[in-house]
């Protein structure tokens, strides 16, 4: 790879699908993979299916090549946490990667800088990979604060002991997020450009350059390869494409 980075083309199916059409999705998915010779691929992928579905997904995934993620993990590796899953859990179940600090978890629980940094540092101490979720609400953006809301959230949802193997940072314009709206490729590189100076500055110029960036803000079949075509954008962090296994693979298909 020219960036020297391999390419990560993540699904967040969110809050959708039962037992039948999540297996369904996640064999379709696979077939894809399958059908194009995995080894010869310049690119990940990885789906996270609500928690209902992820022993499913996995069984049908198995074997594929395709990696098995979930959406949200408790800082606390087990105790009295009513509804919650920990890190040590979504382990058990196969899962190699969880998302953590996504904006409608800041934004519908009131997730703080901190308890995103706590949650990335229990995925790692469990042996996963943390997708560390970053980005700017429309007003903010109005008001140009774009690139110090985003400075802010990475110094301050970085884990300790960070690096390459155990973590990934998706920057996801909140503004675009299901709107439909999406960031031109040069505003979403002007913000992954900020964030890798961030993960030099925090991490060492090898560590911080090796770290994979994901664009978070509706990428879809038509837009991806001009985005992923930036110097900084290393794959995407996929939510409506995802759930239709030929859009999420025309995606994957721009890391070509």
């Amino acid at each position: 790879m020219a960036k020297g980075r391999r390419y990560l083309i993540a699904g967040n199916w969110k809050m959708n699908g039962f037992k039948k059409d999540g297996k369904e999705l996640a064999k379709a998915v696979a077939k894809h993979l399958k059908a194009a010779g995995k080894d010869d691929l310049p690119f990940d992928l990885l789906v996270c299916p609500p928690f209902t579905l992820i022993r499913g997904v996995g069984k049908a995934i198995k074997g594929s090549g395709v990696k098995l993620g979930a959406q949200d993990c408790h800082a606390a590796e087990k105790g009295a946490h009513t509804g919650d899953i920990s890190a040590p859990m979504l382990k058990d179940l196969g899962c190699e990667f969880v998302i953590v600090g996504h904006s409608e978890r800041r934004t519908n629980h009131g997730e703080k800088d901190a308890d995103v940094k706590a949650k990335a540092e229990a995925a790692i101490a469990a042996g996963l990979t943390a997708i560390v979720c970053v980005g700017e609400t429309l007003e903010q953006r109005d008001k140009r604060q774009t690139l110090a809301v985003n400075r802010r959230q990475v110094k301050g949802s970085l884990p300790k002991g960070a690096n390459a193997r155990n973590t990934v940072v998706a920057y996801e314009p909140v503004w675009a997020i299901g709107t439909g709206r999406t960031a031109t490729p040069e505003q979403a590189q002007e913000v992954h450009a900020l964030i890798r100076a961030e993960l030099v500055k925090a991490l060492g110029e090898k560590a911080g350059q090796a770290v994979r960036i994901l664009y978070g803000g509706s990428m879809n079949p038509k837009n991806a390869k001009e985005l992923m075509a930036q110097p900084d954008v290393d794959g995407g962090l996929i939510g409506g494409a995802s759930l239709k296994a030929d859009d999420f693979w025309a995606v994957a298909q721009g890391c070509l």
